[in-house]
Formats: C-alpha cells, structure tokens, sequence
C-alpha cells in the first residue's frame, strides 16, 4: 500500500480543512517546502488538491501544482478543479503523474472514461462522500452529487481508470480514525463487478500508524487497498512519513 501525503491549497497555502468546511482551517505555509520535506523523509508520492479550484473550477493554484510537480522527487497526483481535457493535458505536460477527476466525473461520467482510455494508468477519480448514505459530494463539498459512492463505484468499474480516490469527508482532517466500513463496501462493489476495477486508495481520517496497517490489512473478496492519503497526521508530526510507510509496508 502506497503513502500518498497530502498537501491541499488555498489562495497559495498548505491548509487542511475540517470536514470539508472552508471556515474550518488550519494553515502550514509554504506548499513547497512541505513537499521538500515530505520527499527528503522518504515519500514517493505527495497528493495535491487546489482547494481554490475545487470550489470555483478556476485553477487558482496551477503554478503551485505544477511547481510541486517540477520538483522532480516526487510523484504527483492532483485534483481540484480540474473539469476537461485541457486542464488533463496541462498538468500532465506539467509533470504530474497522475490526474484526479471530480465533479467533473460524476456530472460527466463519458468524459473520465475517454480521458482514462486516451491517457492510460495516469487518469484517477475522487470520490468524496458524507453521510450515512455515503453521498458523493462535488464542487469542493459545496453541493450533493445525487449518487452513493458504492454505485458510482460500480459505475467506474471497467473504464480503464488507474485508481479511485475514497474519501470520508466526516473523518477528514479531524484525525477520527478511517471509514474502514465505507471502504470495505468499495471493495466489495468492485469484487463483484465485471471488467477491469481501478485501484483503491483510502482518504481521511488517518491518525496513527495503526490506522495505516488497518487500512493495508483490509481485504474483500481477494481485493485490497493500494494507498492511503494522509494529511494532518503528518504535517503536525503526531506520525512521520517514515512511520507511515513502514505501516504501509504490511500489505507488501
């Protein structure tokens, strides 16, 4: 299972949010530095989100995403507003590993799988959810999706997308433990669906190293997680990067 640290901005700082709630913040300044740290402790991947975008659909932080990306010692996957080939193209030229779909995704749901065809293993979909009907959320938490993550899931499976990015808004950034029910559900969603199943990585909520080696041991019908994101935990120190991959480690 893959580490993937978080770095989310908002008018060109290292945030995280509460929930989802843009009132609700905490700010950790320079985005590049903390991608300098994050790479020297030994991170491969860093997960970046333009908050900014995510909310409005305009790129505010694209110099920043792509500045990250230029780095060259880590890999990138970002999201955050980014709503059609266009903004795919620029961050891929850009040095971005791995492109991460939202709303555009659910309110287009041909558009992710032409992008994932045209652009194979570097084109993801998020899918951030709240509730006890675990409803997809979009336009940076601002709106509902009208769709429940295990069918939109199910609807993803087969359309050639690297991965699907699940996010438990409730648990986001308050470091309250995993929705490991939720992500068993996903897991069993893709286990019975026809066709190829994109990856899965977990989001929110991660606390602690035995919180990470919970997510890599979790396992539905053969099929298991492939990364984590973490945000809080690591940028306030309560876990270190190293900690955190070694928790990763356990499912090999």
């Amino acid at each position: 299972m893959e580490l993937y640290p978080a770095i989310d901005l908002l008018r060109g700082t290292a945030v995280r949010l509460a929930q989802g709630d843009f009132a609700c913040r905490r700010d950790y300044g320079d985005p590049l530095e903390l991608a300098r740290r994050y790479a020297e402790a030994g991170a491969r991947w860093v997960h970046v989100v333009d908050l900014d975008a995510a909310r409005t659909g305009k790129a505010v932080n694209r110099e920043l995403v792509l500045a990250i990306a230029g780095r060259g010692d880590l890999a990138v996957q970002a999201g955050g507003g980014v709503r059609g080939i266009a903004d795919v193209e620029e961050l891929l030229a850009g040095g971005v590993r791995r492109v991460v779909l939202g709303t555009a995704a659910t309110e287009q749901p041909e558009l992710a799988g032409q992008l994932a065809g045209r652009f194979p293993g570097r084109v993801a979909v998020a899918l951030d959810h709240r509730g006890p009907a675990r409803e997809l959320s979009l336009s940076g938490w601002q709106r509902s999706g009208g769709l429940g993550v295990e069918e939109a899931v199910t609807r993803l499976s087969g359309s050639a997308l690297a991965a699907v990015v699940v996010t438990s808004i409730e648990r986001d950034g308050v470091l309250s433990g995993p929705d490991t029910d939720a992500l068993r559900a996903v897991l069993e969603a893709l286990a019975s669906s026809e066709g190829v199943a994109p990856a899965v990585i977990a989001s929110g909520g991660v606390r602690s190293a035995d919180d990470l080696r919970s997510l890599a041991e979790l396992e539905v019908g053969g099929r298991r997680l492939s990364g984590a994101v973490v945000g809080r935990a690591l940028v306030e120190g309560t876990l270190s990067v190293e900690e955190a991959m070694e928790a990763c480690a356990v499912s090999g």
